[in-house]
């Protein structure tokens, strides 16, 4: 890739990436310390007997190893630095990060599906969705939560995300969707969350591992206190995946903000530029 192309890339990734999310004026729900600052120690709240995960959150930012890339090289590679990162978490950039290449659990048809990305733009410099879990990790997301349905509303060009909270199944052969069918159910105070039915389109992360319509995803959600959510991510495909996998990563709340309206496409003026190079 060139310079100029690559420089082109990291201006659209600036000029599409939203706002983060806004102040708007104190939450009167919000625990405080004397002084008047969110205490986000406090005990997380409850709804029906359960936490209620409502608020605006974000994935925990970069490690102190960001500057190794997800290609396993120990510094950056320009040509795969495709969104801010540091507005990425080390998820986003890969759900490998930090292990080298040949030490992934891929099949070959990952590693094909891996070798044609590399001449691809990613979905969100395509104006297309992320889904999941990259929908949590980048970016600003906002929760709001009701004992029948929980729904989760991007910041990003993403759409909204619905996980069911009434009992049902998860369907036996689902209309594919960016964002899949999601069924919740609480074991203790922590959400388990089941996703299916993804449209293959969709990558996993920036590197462009490959999500089958058919991966199983499940996330566990434990709101420890008011201000932080422990979230586990296992993953299960076996038409790319030699073995299931799992992510850990927490969830920081932004206290007293909102999420703000993102159209991809408003005002664009780099895209039809990139043909050009």
């Amino acid at each position: 890739m060139s310079n100029a192309r690559f420089s082109i890339i990291i201006g659209l990734f600036g000029l599409l990436a939203p706002a983060s999310a806004q102040w708007l004026h104190p939450d009167p729900n919000t625990p405080r310390t004397r002084d008047g600052k969110p205490l986000l120690t406090a005990p997380a709240p409850r709804m029906s007997g359960k936490p209620d995960l409502s608020g605006v959150w974000e994935a925990a930012r970069p490690t102190t190893d960001a500057p190794r890339s997800y290609t396993g090289r120990t510094t950056p590679d320009p040509v795969n630095l495709q969104i801010d990162q540091s507005d990425a978490s080390d998820i986003r950039r890969s759900v490998f990060f930090g292990m080298n290449r040949d030490e992934e659990p891929l099949k070959p048809e990952a590693i094909a599906v891996l070798s044609k990305r590399q001449n691809e733009q990613p979905p969100a410099v395509r104006c297309l969705p992320q889904g999941v879990p990259g929908v949590m990790m980048a970016y600003a997301f906002k929760i709001v939560q009701t004992p029948r349905l929980l729904v989760m509303i991007p910041e990003s060009q993403e759409p909204p995300r619905q996980i069911y909270l009434d009992g049902r199944e998860l369907p036996k052969n689902p209309d594919p969707s960016w964002m899949g069918y999601s069924t919740g159910k609480w074991e203790g105070d922590t959400l388990v969350v089941q996703t299916t039915g993804f449209k293959e389109e969709g990558w996993l992360d920036n590197a462009g591992h490959p999500r089958g319509q058919s991966m199983l995803i499940t996330e566990r959600f434990h709101r420890r206190d008011f201000g932080h959510i422990e979230l586990e991510i296992r993953y299960e495909d076996p038409n790319y995946y030699t073995r299931p996998f799992t992510n850990k990563t927490k969830l920081n709340l932004i206290p007293d903000s909102d999420i703000i309206e993102f159209v991809c496409t408003e005002n664009e003026k780099d895209m039809q530029h990139l043909g050009k190079r």
